[in-house]
């Protein structure tokens, strides 16, 4: 549990890029041990979400404009290539998976091209949800967990720069959606790439990632 909270808390923003994560304070924040503190930060070290510093301890990964555009290369390149693995193998519950994400994250992008920003947090977790639902059928968990990582840490950066890219994200899901029932494999591969460069670009347009 702990974990998953200090996690989502670097991914969110709410542990800021850089900063100390004090052992006594952190302890008392998320109800465990120093001694278990430690092992979840050199665990999330693992995945570049901290940065152990020795004797003086632990800090949270700083943001940088290169990072960004690895990891949306990365993304690309594992999400590509487990898409090719999905449409082949996908059946009638791989197809009902993606409808069904799909319907909710619809409704949540309506909501906030209404102006709702406080679907936000929601919209993050179908997001993804609907992403995992196209690649679901891959049957490589390996993949699956390495590419979650990588969409977590992509993510992170999507919440640092605080806006949502609008209607030319709703209209790359709702592509996305139609090409993965068609199976068309080389289609969706080129949404994808056009997907995650687009949000790479509007990050760092916003001008918070130095």
């Amino acid at each position: 549990m702990a974990f998953r909270q200090i996690r989502q808390d670097i991914i969110s923003g709410a542990l800021p890029p850089g900063s100390r994560i004090k052992l006594e304070q952190a302890k008392e924040r998320y109800g465990v041990s120093v001694s278990t503190l430690r092992e979840i930060l050199s665990r999330l070290t693992t995945e570049n979400l901290v940065i152990a510093e020795g004797q003086r301890g632990f800090e949270v990964s700083p943001a940088s404009q290169a990072e960004l555009r690895e990891l949306g290369d990365l993304r690309i390149l594992l999400e590509n290539h487990a898409i090719g693995l999905s449409f082949a193998a996908g059946d009638l519950d791989w197809e009902a998976r993606i409808v069904a994400a799909h319907h909710k994250l619809f409704a949540i992008e309506r909501q906030l091209l209404e102006g709702d920003a406080s679907r936000t947090v929601d919209w993050v977790r179908y997001d993804w949800e609907f992403h995992q639902a196209l690649v679901s059928a891959c049957n490589s968990a390996t993949l699956m967990a390495t590419l979650s990582s990588v969409f977590d840490r992509f993510l992170r950066y999507h919440l640092l720069a605080e806006s949502f890219r609008g209607k030319p994200v709703v209209d790359d899901h709702r592509l996305l959606f139609e090409l993965a029932m068609k199976r068309d494999v080389e289609g969706a591969r080129a949404v994808v790439a056009h997907h995650v460069r687009n949000g790479t670009e509007h990050v760092l347009k916003s001008g918070r990632i130095r």
